[in-house]
């Protein structure tokens, strides 16, 4: 009876080990994300937080990612990347154009009159243009995402409808390639991250912002200036580009079956949520503008011309530029206008 005992006993212990897996919990993460805008912001409240739970739900509740807005981790919105990349935090949404000339090739999606007017458009543009050319530029890190947002309006205190009526006119730039394009309209361009815009114009520094729509109401820069001047068709006059950029070792040390939940929810999957996102929310916030009284204005197709005649020695300027630093910009450049096509 002893005897039987014992292997009875042992015979459950060889098979415990079997039966590990369904008792014990599998290992669970919480990613750290940090970004710059509020929590009321379109890209925290209506991408973000949509797309953390989907990986959350993919992952049966073990891969999960806590959102820290409005630079709550520390720093200043052009310190993201690094922050990324250094582990400060495991994922960080930015805009490469914060810090100017460090991403060279990513600039070509940001030179005026080559985007679309579309954010889904231009989102799954620029997650393709990623994949085919920006590893090296972004080795760092480990990309998520990218994607460029809907085509930018001008939001000023004066209407905007001819270019002299730009003349000197001080206007918040995201991207260097926007500020110079800005420049060549005859504007007095001055870069700053969007969470300095409302406190600027309150103080006469700016009289007005380049933005998409999904960003106005986050600033309440609808209640700051009443004029938004905005450009028909394609190409439009400018947007800028965005990466989720995570920590390299962060991605690597995730276990397999987590890293496959995370990549189905990355690249293609996640532009698409975030292009859906700012085409929905350019009808809602034009909307929102139009009916608390502001002016909306859309450059007639002639003026418009006359602005992408004005604005082409920028990009040759960037082409030469990118041609010293070592890279076939013109490629580049030819490669940037068909995958905008394509996807318009």
């Amino acid at each position: 009876m002893v005897q039987r005992r014992h292997l009875l006993g042992l015979a459950a212990g060889l098979a415990a080990p079997a039966l590990l897996p369904r008792g014990a919990r599998a290992e669970e993460v919480t990613l750290r994300l940090h970004h710059f805008l509020p929590a009321v912001s379109n890209v925290h409240r209506n991408f973000l937080l949509p797309w953390s739970k989907k990986v959350e739900e993919a992952s049966a509740g073990r891969l999960k990612i806590r959102i820290f807005p409005s630079m709550q981790l520390g720093g200043a919105p052009p310190q993201l990347f690094d922050q990324a990349r250094d582990g400060v935090a495991d994922i960080a949404w930015t805009l490469p154009g914060y810090t100017p000339g460090r991403f060279p090739r990513i600039e070509v999606l940001e030179l005026p009159f080559i985007a679309n007017r579309s954010g889904l458009a231009n989102a799954k543009a620029t997650q393709d243009f990623a994949r085919k050319h920006l590893a090296a530029e972004f080795a760092e890190v480990h990309p998520l995402c990218f994607w460029s947002h809907d085509g930018g309006l001008i939001h000023a205190r004066r209407p905007v409808r001819q270019l002299a009526d730009l003349h000197g006119m001080k206007l918040r730039f995201p991207t260097r390639q926007a500020g110079e394009a800005l420049r060549a309209l005859g504007a007095a361009p001055i870069g700053m991250p969007v969470p300095q815009v409302p406190e600027a114009l309150s103080q006469g520094v700016l009289d007005g912002a380049v933005v998409p729509w999904e960003v106005v109401p986050s600033i309440k820069l609808q209640e700051l200036v009443r004029n938004h001047t905005a450009f028909p068709g394609n190409p439009t006059f400018y947007t800028a580009s965005n990466v989720l950029a995570m920590n390299k070792a962060k991605y690597q040390a995730l276990p397999a079956d987590l890293r496959a939940v995370l990549d189905a929810q990355s690249g293609e999957a996640a532009a698409a949520l975030v292009g859906a996102m700012l085409d929905e929310q350019a009808v809602a916030v034009s909307e929102m503008t139009r009916r608390r009284g502001n002016t909306l204005i859309e450059l007639e197709p002639e003026e418009a011309a006359r602005w992408r005649s004005a604005c082409q020695p920028v990009t040759e300027a960037w082409a030469t530029q990118g041609a010293a630093r070592g890279f076939d910009a013109q490629a580049l450049l030819d490669d940037a206008r068909a995958t905008f096509a394509r996807h318009a």
